[in-house]
């Protein structure tokens, strides 16, 4: 179900152009694979631990593989006042609209 936190890759990508943060909360060996060039990795699990060295005065879009794992992430963010977001349908929503990944030959993993 998508909220006022979910945005399309068209919206995050004009978001990444004007300055916003792009935070991948998947596993090791999904970033490995493949992610979106300029992102940050932080594992779901570490997010708020690392929630001081995310900058709240620029937006935030979080992404994962098809946008369950960023939805959290992105509440919790949006709860303690920062302009968070979720990308909808996620790497794979992303991917499909022929938007590039690093590295050059990077897939999506399952996880």
């Amino acid at each position: 179900m998508a909220g006022e936190r979910d945005i399309s890759s068209e919206e995050a990508e004009a978001l990444r152009r004007d300055g916003a943060q792009l935070v991948d909360v998947r596993e090791d060996q999904e970033w490995d694979a493949g992610r979106i060039g300029g992102a940050r990795h932080i594992v779901l699990g570490e997010v708020a631990s690392q929630a001081a060295s995310i900058d709240q005065a620029r937006p935030v879009v979080f992404y994962c593989r098809v946008g369950a794992r960023s939805a959290m992430a992105a509440d919790a963010f949006r709860k303690a006042g920062y302009e968070a977001y979720s990308l909808d349908g996620g790497l794979e929503a992303w991917t499909a609209e022929g938007r590039p990944l690093e590295p050059e030959d990077g897939t999506v993993a399952d996880h």
